[in-house]
């Protein structure tokens, strides 16, 4: 299956899905656009070219086969909660960043401080759900701004540990605009999220071309 076979939704019309929500219209791909506040899913699809499907949640749950979830770790263990068995057989893309506010202006973890939310989420899928970690390693400014680059495109880092899932994921990384690079499986997951050495809020500090990915990983 190719990501052009596929049903692909962005649960989440905040800061990150809305970004992604552009990102990938921009580069012709279809998909379903679902969140709490339906009237935001709205408007933001009426600016997306007519790409952008507005459903439910549980209409995106439903018909999706890739389920891109652009909320807090919170509300994403919620989620997974809520639908438990309807997300087997799903992908599910993690851009999540496990961290709150510091009450200095600034951002600290939220969980330990070796652990990674795309293990934490891994372990409350349902058996046969195969989750890529994706999407979480810019800004939501960045994530704009480093899109389609010229001459060499950006990347955007990705853990997965089923190959085929990260195929799936690598064709939506493109579609948004940047060059895809694997940096393992999800117990690598925690250096593309922030604060990791792959992370713009981390060793790495900026987008980054492919060659500087790949001297990186």
């Amino acid at each position: 299956m190719t990501i052009s076979d596929s049903t692909v939704a962005i649960i989440g019309t905040g800061n990150i899905g809305s970004r992604l929500a552009a990102n990938f219209a921009a580069g012709d791909q279809d998909f379903l656009l679902a969140g709490r506040d339906q009237e935001a899913a709205r408007k933001l699809a009426s600016s997306l070219g007519g790409h952008a499907e507005v459903v439910s949640i549980d209409e995106a749950i439903e018909r999706a086969d890739v389920l891109v979830f652009a909320v807090w770790l919170d509300p994403f263990r919620e989620l997974i909660a809520q639908y438990g068995e309807r997300l087997a057989g799903k992908v599910i893309v993690d851009p999540t960043n496990p961290v709150g506010p510091d009450g200095a202006g600034g951002y600290r973890k939220v969980i330990g401080e070796q652990e990674s939310s795309g293990q934490i989420l891994a372990g409350l899928l349902p058996a046969g759900a195969r989750l890529v970690k994706a999407f979480g390693t810019l800004s939501a400014p960045s994530l704009s701004a480093a899109a389609r680059r010229e001459p060499e495109r950006a990347v955007q880092f990705y853990a997965t540990d089923d190959n085929d899932a990260g195929d799936l994921v690598a064709d939506l990384i493109r579609a948004g605009g940047y060059e895809p690079v694997r940096v393992g499986g999800l117990d690598q997951s925690i250096r593309i999220e922030m604060f990791g050495d792959l992370h713009e809020y981390g060793t790495l500090g900026r987008a980054v071309t492919k060659s500087e990915a790949l001297a990186a990983v």
